[in-house]
């Protein structure tokens, strides 16, 4: 049965315990954890303690590949992922998220299907490679990923959908959900509301639902096909006024997810 979850960036930067008690009001089937330079969020232990606590399993681990997260577990990025992979598997998750390499990451992006594949060999978790987008400057593409920010033709086992990133790259959710079939082992869900041919800069990760993307008829598209990845939230809530504010937005997201899955609503 697919699950849905609630990604720990979702209320950031509260801290990790705070997550997992909004995760458990709003209804969620379980947390992704994003690792950060948060201690909480690279200790096995308490991450195990904190979901026994709130009764949610650990669906999955985001590898710290932002910028903001440049020094955790140290510069090189290869470490990053085998640290992630450790830690999914020392929590019982089965899969890490992770975006392309950076194109600078020279000998880790040279390689980089084949240090995902022996990773997930290893490890015998899933490594989802995430969709994402290009950057551009003062008008013009600029190169930030090598091989590329597009997934779909990669020789990987495993992709990561993440809407948001579809909207600003000009690209259709529910048609890379199509194109990359069994492959596709992990949702973000979120919105755009446009791409940056339409003037848009920021990832915008809003409710399911507000942007443009055609999220409602990507879940209804997987629930037909009987697919059984997870579905985890990845929304922006750092405008919210108060945690009920904050909490209001996530059920909103839970119950959309819930209805378009045709899953019961809590």
């Amino acid at each position: 049965m697919i699950q849905i979850g609630m990604s720990t960036s979702c209320v950031y930067p509260l801290e990790t315990e705070r997550a997992f008690q909004l995760a458990r009001e709003a209804g969620f089937d379980g947390v992704e954890v994003m690792v950060t330079n948060a201690a909480t969020t690279r200790d096995a232990e308490a991450l195990r303690a904190l979901s026994k606590k709130y009764h949610l399993p650990i669906l999955s681990i985001h590898a710290p590949v932002l910028l903001l997260t440049t020094f955790v577990w140290g510069r090189d990025p290869q470490v990053k992922l085998e640290r992630s992979a450790e830690l999914a598997s020392a929590v019982g998750a089965d899969t890490v998220v992770v975006h392309p390499p950076f194109r600078w990451q020279k000998g880790y992006s040279e390689n980089f299907l084949e240090i995902v594949r022996r990773i997930e060999t290893e490890s015998g978790v899933n490594i989802g490679v995430e969709n994402m987008f290009p950057w551009k400057a003062k008008g013009r593409s600029v190169a930030a990923y090598a091989p590329g920010w597009d997934p779909s033709d990669w020789d990987c086992d495993n992709v990561t959908l993440d809407f948001s990133h579809a909207a600003l790259a000009g690209q259709s959710g529910l048609e890379l959900a199509q194109h990359f079939g069994d492959r596709l082992r992990h949702i973000h869900l979120c919105d755009g509301s446009g791409s940056q041919d339409d003037g848009q800069i920021f990832d915008e990760h809003l409710i399911p639902g507000t942007g443009t993307q055609p999220v409602s008829e990507t879940l209804e598209y997987l629930a037909a096909k009987s697919w059984s990845g997870a579905v985890v939230a990845e929304i922006n809530t750092r405008r919210a006024k108060s945690d009920a504010e904050r909490l209001k937005a996530l059920r909103k997201t839970v119950r959309f997810a819930r209805t378009h899955l045709g899953l019961h609503t809590r």
